[in-house]
């Protein structure tokens, strides 16, 4: 949760979610390794999908150094929501 506070809150700071689980991928050299993944669920309007892409690399980025992981998954859907 401090990478999340550092690094994603305060250019999210309308509202996120994230979700633990456990994953599993071929890395560069062909070994499967299996660790604690996170999921970092994200909503924002179509209209901000332009600063909201950008960011979203950014924090990427940012975990993949953190972390130091080869590459950080992502997945990009429309949705309606209403809270």
């Amino acid at each position: 949760m401090g990478f999340v506070d550092k690094e994603v809150t305060p250019g999210v700071p309308d509202g996120l979610m994230v979700q633990t689980g456990r994953g599993q991928w071929r890395d560069a050299g062909g070994t499967i390794e299996k660790e604690r993944s996170y999921e970092l669920i994200l909503l924002y309007p179509v209209a901000r999908a332009g600063a909201s892409d950008r960011r979203i690399e950014e924090i990427r980025r940012a975990y993949e150094k953190a972390f130091g992981q080869e590459s950080v998954g992502r997945v990009d859907d429309r949705a309606r929501v209403d809270f």
